[in-house]
């Protein structure tokens, strides 16, 4: 499993309009084999910083099963006219746990 973690800037008052078409844009998301879980986050303190969290099964399937398909482009062009610029998107792993705690 990996973590894809998306920092999204938004234009200046375009909080609450990038919130709903996140709402529309999700499905084509959630839906895309091999994506395990989807959350998005707002800042509090700064509230037109937003951060996704897709789990995936690899990175393979984040890059083949949903970037390079049209289910990229529905996304992109219902959330993309909100950017403020590009997201910052990287992959995580878990770190081990030690053993015994």
């Amino acid at each position: 499993m990996v973590l894809e973690v998306a920092l999204i800037d938004v234009l200046p008052d375009h909080g609450e309009e990038f919130a709903a078409a996140y709402a529309k844009a999700r499905e084509a998301l959630v839906t895309t084999p091999g994506c395990r879980s989807v959350r998005m986050t707002r800042g509090i303190e700064s509230p037109s910083r937003f951060v996704l969290l897709v789990e995936w099964d690899s990175v393979s399937a984040h890059e083949e099963n949903f970037r390079a398909t049209e289910r990229f482009v529905r996304w992109r062009s219902l959330i993309g006219p909100h950017f403020a610029g590009p997201p910052v998107v990287e992959h995580f792993t878990d770190v081990p746990s030690p053993t015994g705690s």
